[in-house]
């Protein structure tokens, strides 16, 4: 008879001293009471290996996002043809010859924020991007804690415009504990719209309002029809709450380009929401 070691004592046990009350056995020769224990360890065993492995998995996937090797988003370039980049100081000095040459069209380099700081890479930046094939535009980061007047003489003082320049953007968007504690929609309106006009007033362009979901839902939902919104979202594709089209989607802050090397390895990458044609007679500064 084959039996379970942990069986064999009370084998022993039954054989010779007449405890049968206590055992049972199956057709096989198995202790019954072993027998579901075994199975149950075996259960088990098979539970963790595939926890643990779903467990590796879910990091290995997470590592290969957190290293954009995986794109959460990768429109189709059928869909979506025209593509560019947003940068700043935070990709170091940048070999515009060399980011150019891959596959991008358009490229808005952050110029200013609030109403004094300038970035510091931006002069060198808007000079040489305008060397190359790249349609070319300037951001400013809106700032919530000083005048909207004084954040369009900042960028206007640093933002030297040219023939064919892409429309300046304003840049709304949560920072320090601004999103625990928003200041209020109408307060927001009166600074920005006053930045608006006054940019508008001087390059002859309407700017484009960049957001993320949150920003926009809570300060240009339903209002702002005539500016054309570039919208982030980096999980999916991007559906505005008031259902309007946005014309620019920031849909990865992980892809990695050649050309830059600075304090950030990745770089924004984002997309126009129309064909090559429709994107070269976009809107553009004229003298």
């Amino acid at each position: 008879m084959k039996l379970e070691r942990a069986c064999i004592r009370w084998y022993y046990n039954y054989k010779d001293f007449g405890f049968h009350q206590r055992l049972s056995w199956n057709y096989k020769g198995f202790c019954v009471r072993c027998e579901g224990d075994l199975m149950k360890k075996k259960a088990l065993i098979v539970l963790s290996i595939l926890l643990g492995s779903l467990l590796t998995l879910g990091v290995l996937v997470a590592v290969l996002l957190w290293n954009g090797v995986i794109l959460l988003n990768n429109p189709s370039k059928e869909e979506y043809p025209v593509r560019g980049v947003d940068v700043s100081a935070y990709q170091g000095e940048i070999d515009w010859k060399t980011l150019s040459g891959q596959g991008i069209d358009f490229a808005f380099i952050k110029s200013t924020e609030g109403s004094s700081f300038r970035d510091r890479h931006f002069g060198f930046n808007w000079e040489q991007a305008q060397k190359t094939e790249l349609s070319v535009g300037a951001y400013h980061f809106f700032s919530f804690d000083s005048a909207g007047v004084t954040q369009a003489e900042n960028f206007i003082n640093a933002v030297i415009p040219f023939d064919g320049m892409l429309p300046p953007v304003i840049d709304i968007e949560f920072y320090g504990d601004k999103e625990k504690n928003p200041p209020s929609r109408a307060d927001v309106g009166v600074q920005l719209k006053a930045m608006l006009n006054a940019l508008e007033e001087h390059y002859g362009l309407k700017p484009i309002i960049y957001a993320t979901k949150e920003s926009y839902e809570l300060y240009l939902d339903g209002d702002y029809a005539e500016y054309d919104i570039w919208i982030r979202d980096v999980i999916g594709e991007p559906s505005l709450s008031d259902g309007r089209q946005w014309t620019f989607w920031q849909y990865t802050n992980r892809e990695t380009l050649d050309g830059y090397k600075g304090e950030e390895k990745y770089i924004d990458v984002n997309v126009f929401n129309g064909d090559l044609a429709e994107f070269l007679s976009y809107p553009r500064y004229k003298r």
